[in-house]
């Protein structure tokens, strides 16, 4: 993918797809951002960008914070169903996206929310809502429940030790759940093409209308440059925080 991405169409022609490039081009690089067409528009994948940037960073934002809370709640206060309701949310984290799409349409054209943005962070953050209540209990759940205890006797409620305590605490945990969700928000393709619309079309679904787009030539330098492109983003949060994943997974509450 590299290498022909830095090729001229005309060497591609020639054969040869593991041969180095003749003469090294920036071009596709050049039109896969700004001048590719994506259907009927021709204004490259540079503002998918743009609006994959705008759904993943609510879409993991929200999530974690309600995941969190989820996840606190189910460890230390334990309301009354408590049990029943971790058994519904872990029945939802094996339902395949696809079952979910219709009964999810209907509900957010009712809300008003289909094809807008807070209706595809909303789907995001619904599909999210299993894995990281999951996460985050398990996380608590290694915690000394004599901290609670102790905090509970020196006068916190329930948003202070969450606050004050709780959050502090999950800096480790919190990571991975980001890991996770931006990589998963941004590497999607079926939500960010029925629910997202025509005015925040995400990277993915761009880069499918440019590889997949019957007019013209087929430009394969091209279309390599837009697949980096979309994947430049989950590429670099793992090769950079991929250490920090692993931390976190096997972090415990407490240090000593």
């Amino acid at each position: 993918m590299l290498v022909t991405s830095f090729k001229p169409i005309e060497q591609i022609r020639l054969g040869g797809i593991f041969s180095l490039p003749l003469e090294p081009t920036l071009e596709p690089w050049r039109q896969a951002w700004s001048s590719a067409c994506t259907g009927v528009d021709c204004g490259g994948i540079g503002g998918g960008f743009y609006n994959s940037l705008a759904i993943a960073l609510p879409a993991t934002v929200l999530p974690i914070f309600l995941g969190a809370l989820n996840g606190y709640a189910l460890s230390f206060w334990r309301p009354r169903g408590a049990g029943l309701l971790f058994g519904a949310l872990m029945v939802g984290a094996f339902i395949p996206v696809q079952v979910m799409i219709y009964p999810l349409v209907r509900v957010t054209a009712t809300l008003g929310l289909f094809s807008s943005l807070p209706g595809i962070v909303l789907v995001h953050t619904i599909f999210a809502m299993p894995v990281l209540t999951l996460l985050f209990r398990n996380y608590y759940a290694g915690i000394p429940r004599e901290l609670f205890q102790a905090a509970r006797i020196d006068g916190g409620g329930f948003w202070r030790i969450f606050v004050q305590l709780m959050l502090p605490m999950s800096v480790p945990i919190i990571v991975v759940a980001a890991i996770m969700q931006v990589t998963g928000v941004w590497n999607d393709y079926i939500l960010g093409l029925v629910f997202a619309g025509r005015d925040y079309v995400p990277m993915t679904v761009q880069l499918n209308n440019v590889i997949n787009t019957t007019t013209g030539t087929r430009l394969y330098n091209v279309n390599m440059a837009a697949t980096i492109l979309t994947s430049l983003v989950p590429l670099a949060i793992y090769f950079i925080s991929g250490r920090w994943f692993v931390r976190g997974i096997a972090a415990g509450a407490v240090k000593g």
